[in-house]
């Protein structure tokens, strides 16, 4: 048994099993103790004999796992698991003789170390229950009592085990010979599970079949042997392994006779062998199932060809007749294989595979001949089929992975294309079906929806049999265009058609279903949890096209697709008739394609110039198509449409497609002739006024609940108009739309309000707030928007509960750790949002002419609320107060200098907080009270986090230029001496190491583009269109050598550029114009802080810059 040696065993060498000892007989506690001593001296035949019958006992208990594993291995590792999976284990006696065995062998062992790991346990050599449990184990596995234990064992049970092989063996031979003598009395005594004569508990079950008995049972599996013979070898057939028969020599022949025997018209004869068949699909590998499954699928194929078949379509299908029912269950087996088979295929040969492939699209794809008078009408497999699975999921899986979509790809091409044929031809069919319907005003069945009803049918008529057969199609078609492979397929050639089916074709037709089909409103589709709508499942469809960009870039993306989803959309725009079950819904629909289609770069492009841009000036592209459709849907000029429930939904949805063009530079360009922003804001605000007309409910409550909808209707509508009106900021020309609507203060209001909502919680989303915040802040007038919503005010509030407080609603479990990172994981949101907010021009608006509070005491529960605040409290750190009222005085302050850093690369923004705070100062002064207190004078500067980042943000503040003019210093330490290596200082100038020595000319590296571009610049005859190519060659290498061009380089190219384009009349963008100053036109003006500021570091930044030429001369 090898327990000994089992993991799951060794706790017991340690664990207390008084519980557990207590159970059983005390007759097989003497019997146990009796053998101990034997086993080490002499091994008698009584003591076989006791170890036999408790080892008996154990393999028959768990007979039926054993017998039940398909190979030997599995067998083995049930044994090695068996503590952990019977409750059982411990009631064996065998379990308990060796429990009792193991104790009195290696229990001294154990109290010995016990003894000694408890005396050192108090002298702390060893600490933990673990540890002593481990180094008990350790010991005891490493003395010598447990070595001669697993000797002994292992010699005594081999003596056990290979008694009970020669017993085994022996009552096999004595029943083969008592099976000889009768027929009845072989088959019970063989074959049943509680009828045997011998004390051996091997002879109830074939777990070990010889290959003669196999083949017995496989002659007497033969189509002409007598039924009763046949019916006793299937039910042996079906007690004995899977794994066994299919191993077998005589397994080809037996295939072919359950093959055959499948046909056999007794129900309970054929239904056996389903069992056995689906036994077989549950317990075995793949490379054994394949054949059963082959098997299956050939007998069907062989079924549906014969002459005893004769369903069609015409008649319809009853499900309760037996036969039928009979060959539904054939099918279903086949169908579940085919979804379980991919999950292990992968593992075995592709030949397997490919097997069972072809023998499925084989049976599918089987057709009467043309001249069969059925032919027509030929209730095919694939309709059986598509009963069972009507979407196709076998398919789905099957291409789901390249290792199979290959091979089926590859067999579709090669043999099976009349699938395909099929397939399209079904939806053609039922588009024409549909189409001829509806332009004769007459009510399409719409079989969808009958699978609804409460009462339970059993019979299927010849239209619903083909509507099945349709669904299957277009879900089959659906997954086959998605992959390159099944791209490759088309075109196709149907027999009734001259012209071929393109791929292209097929979407049209996708989309013509949407608008052709029997639909419904939104609301009468949601009662249903299975929808099988032609409309539902062709927008599956197309959105899995919209997610998959290689696809859809070669199939969705073509302009006939888009003039087909703009089908309605035209239709009534020129006021034509319109054939539509609903319009609504099909507007809808074609509302979330095209969405989808502009959310990417590419679909954008074919909606705003069509698929070839040379002809979208010849005809109006999708995007004016659309705008001209919204325009007119605000202004409720769609008279079909007038007085629809559905109305404001339809609007929202076309505002939506047109929102993802508007919110890229390019599509708003489009759009601004149009005047969307007006047409707007003109029906917000009709929306905004009857909002407020809203009578008060009165106590009724008929007319309460009426007009509470119509309010929430109203609000819903007004919301969804200002969101729109709101993503017009996502561009800066978008946020001057905005400007001249007058609603700036209610869209950020709005936005606001859906923010302290958390309606968006979507990363997408949060990401789109933070570019309209960002947008948004390089203007004043929204930037005091921001700040009378209340959203910069929550904004720093939720910045100090991350800083210092916390939020009030969480309960401390433990205290918070202590942020390792300049700026905490946490705080990064809150950071980044600041840094969006605090451009120039909402700087100027909030801090221009605003002093610090500077107060004299802050409270601990005083929380900001402005920016001021957040430069008082956290960067402009002057006072004892205020460093006393932080919580966490060093995160804090980095967090604010760190604010401050990135403030200051704006100069209009360095300029305004150090005119107004001094901030150079105030951090100059920091900086000089960071010193070490010595008796001597003063002493060095103390390094720490905050010295370093104020050492840092100085050099920033009075060093302008770029790194070429200055060298910012690292926030780190050196590596090799572990010492801060750069010079701090706490008065001005900056030191001169700061200073970068302005490398010389001949020192910048030339390109070869870059020469190209000079020389174009510099020669006076330039050919036609040159500015084009200059732009073009320039492009070219700032995509693909970005750093070869900077510095001098840089200014000449634009210096030279700029000048050639003022000499041409053609080109000229402003007028050079020549002006003369006269002395009466001087006028003396006295300059603001700001501008003698600016002045003063554009003197000293000269003056460096000399310095650096000068240094960059000495080296």
């Amino acid at each position: 048994m090898g327990c000994p040696e089992n993991p799951g065993c060794r706790p017991a060498l340690v664990r207390s099993r008084s519980a557990r000892r207590g159970r059983g007989s005390r007759a097989a506690r003497v019997q146990g103790a009796a053998l101990l001593g034997s086993l080490m001296s002499h091994f008698t035949s009584e003591d076989e004999a006791l170890l036999q019958s408790m080892l008996r006992q154990l393999l028959q208990s768990v007979k039926e796992k054993i017998t039940g594993a398909p190979s030997a291995e599995c067998a083995e590792e049930i044994l090695l698991h068996l503590e952990e999976t019977d409750e059982n284990f411990h009631n064996y006696e065998f379990v308990k003789y060796l429990r009792q065995y193991i104790k009195n062998t290696v229990g001294p062992v154990i109290e010995e170390e016990t003894e000694k790991c408890t005396s050192a346990q108090s002298q702390g050599e060893i600490s933990g229950y673990d540890t002593l449990v481990q180094h008990l184990t350790k010991k005891a596995r490493e003395s010598k009592e447990y070595r001669e234990m697993i000797h002994a064992l292992k010699n005594v049970m081999m003596v056990v085990v290979e008694s009970l092989i020669n017993k085994f063996e022996e009552d096999r031979m004595h029943d083969k010979e008592l099976a000889s003598k009768a027929k009845k009395e072989r088959q019970s005594d063989y074959y049943t599970d509680n009828c045997s004569d011998s004390d051996s508990s091997f002879n109830q079950s074939y777990a070990f079949m010889s290959q003669e008995q196999l083949q017995l049972l496989t002659e007497k599996l033969d189509p002409s042997q007598p039924k009763e013979v046949r019916q006793e070898a299937l039910q042996t057939l079906c007690l004995a392994p899977a794994s066994d028969i299919l191993n077998c020599e005589s397994w080809p022949s037996l295939s072919k006779h359950l093959t055959i025997s499948l046909a056999d018209p007794d129900a309970t004869f054929s239904e056996k062998i389903l069992r056995f068949y689906a036994k077989t699909f549950s317990s075995s590998p793949f490379n054994m199932t394949k054949e059963v499954y082959t098997s299956l699928a050939r007998h069907l194929e062989l079924y549906f060809l014969s002459e005893e078949y004769s369903l069609h379509i015409s008649a319809g299908l009853d499900v309760s007749n037996s036969d039928v029912n009979r060959l539904l269950k054939k099918v279903r087996l086949l169908n579940e294989y085919q979804k379980e088979a991919p999950s292990s295929w992968i593992r075995h040969p592709e030949k397997y595979m490919e097997e069972v492939v072809e023998s499925t699209l084989s049976l599918l794809s089987l057709k009467h001949k043309p001249n069969h008078p059925a032919s027509p009408d030929f209730l095919s497999p694939m309709h059986f089929l598509a009963l069972l699975d009507i979407k196709a999921v076998w398919f789905k899986k099957w291409t789901h992975a390249y290792y199979s979509r290959r091979v089926v790809f590859r067999l579709l091409e090669r043999k099976y294309r009349s699938l395909i044929n099929a397939a399209v031809q079904q939806c053609l069919d039922y588009f024409e079906f549909c189409k001829a319907a509806v332009n004769k005003n007459s009510k399409v069945d719409d079989f969808s929806q009958q699978q609804c009803s409460d009462t339970q049918d059993f019979s299927y008529t010849g239209p619903e049999l083909q509507y099945i057969y349709f669904v299957h199609s277009l879900c089959l078609l659906g997954r086959l265009l998605i992959y390159k492979e099944g791209q490759n397929l088309f075109p196709v050639q149907l027999k009734n058609k001259k012209a071929t089916v393109s791929r292209t074709d097929v979407l049209v037709l996708f989309v013509q279903l949407i608008y052709s089909s029997p639909s419904y409103p939104k609301t009468a589709l949601a009662a249903h949890t299975e929808n099988y709508s032609p409309e539902s499942l062709v927008m599956e469809i197309l959105q899995v096209f919209c997610d998959q960009t290689g696809c859809a870039a070669e199939c969705l993306y073509t302009d006939t697709v888009i003039d087909a989803l703009l089908h309605p959309v035209q239709s009534l725009l020129n006021g034509t008739e319109v054939y539509i079950n609903c319009l609504e819904t099909t507007l809808l629909d074609v509302a979330d394609i095209l969405a989808r289609i502009a959310a990417s770069g590419d679909g954008l492009s074919l909606l705003l110039y069509g698929e070839n841009e040379k002809n979208a000036k010849d005809s109006p592209t999708a995007a004016h198509v659309l705008v001209q459709f919204t325009k007119k849907l605000l202004h409720d000029d769609i008279s079909l449409l007038s007085g629809s429930e559905f109305m404001p939904v339809v609007k929202g949805a076309f505002i939506f497609v047109c929102r993802q063009m508007y919110r890229t530079c390019e599509g708003l360009q489009m759009l601004i002739p149009y005047g969307l922003h007006e047409s707007i804001a003109e029906a917000w605000r009709k929306t905004s006024l009857l909002s407020e007309r809203v009578p008060t409910p009165v106590t009724d409550a008929d007319s309460s609940s009426s007009i509470s909808q119509e309010s929430k209707t109203s609000l819903l509508w007004e919301e969804t108009l200002l969101d729109a009106l709101l993503n017009f900021s996502t561009t800066p020309k978008g946020l001057f739309l905005l400007h001249s609507t007058d609603a700036m203060n209610d869209c950020v209001n709005f936005m606001f309000n859906s923010l302290s909502k958390k309606i968006q919680t979507n990363e997408y989303e949060d990401f789109g707030n933070r570019i309209i915040v960002t947008q948004m802040a390089t203007t004043p007038m929204a930037a005091v928007s921001l700040q009378n919503s209340g959203f910069i005010k929550a904004l720093v509030t939720e910045l100090w509960a991350l800083l210092e407080c916390g939020k009030d609603d969480l309960r401390i479990t433990q205290p918070k750790s202590t942020p390792v990172d300049p700026i905490d994981q946490s705080c990064q949101k809150s950071f980044l949002f600041l840094v969006n907010l605090l451009t120039y021009p909402a700087v100027f608006e909030l801090l221009s002419k605003r002093d610090i509070p500077n107060k004299p005491m802050y409270s601990f529960r005083e929380v900001p609320t402005d920016i001021i605040d957040i430069i008082d409290r956290l960067i402009i750190l002057n006072s004892e107060a205020k460093i006393h009222s932080l919580f966490n005085y060093e995160q804090s302050h980095i967090f604010g200098l760190r604010l401050l850093n990135v403030l200051c690369c704006e100069l209009n923004t360095l300029l305004l907080l150090e005119t107004q705070y001094k901030v150079s100062q105030v951090l100059l002064t920091a900086q000089e009270e960071n010193v070490t207190e010595t008796s001597e004078g003063p002493g060095v500067f103390i390094i720490d986090g905050l010295s370093v980042e104020r050492n840092h943000v100085l050099v920033r503040i009075n060093l302008i230029g770029g790194p070429q003019e200055r060298i910012l210093p690292l926030r780190e330490l050196d590596k090799d001496s572990g010492l801060y290596p750069w010079p701090m200082f706490s008065s001005l100038p900056v030191p001169k190491c700061y200073l970068a020595g302005i490398p010389r000319k001949s020192e910048f590296r030339q390109d070869k583009d870059v020469d190209k571009l000079l020389k174009l610049l510099r020669s006076p005859d330039k050919p036609t269109g040159w500015a084009e190519i200059y732009r073009k060659q320039f492009c070219k290498v700032m995509k693909t050598r970005p750093n070869s061009i900077g510095g001098p380089i840089l200014a000449e190219l634009i210096e030279k550029f700029v000048s050639h384009l003022s000499e041409s009349k053609t080109d000229c963008y402003f007028s050079t114009g020549s002006y003369k100053a006269m002395d009466a036109d001087v006028k003396k003006e006295n300059l603001s802080s700001v501008q003698q500021l600016g002045v003063e570091m554009t003197v000293r930044n000269s003056k460096n810059i000399k310095e650096g030429f000068f240094l960059n001369f000495l080296k």
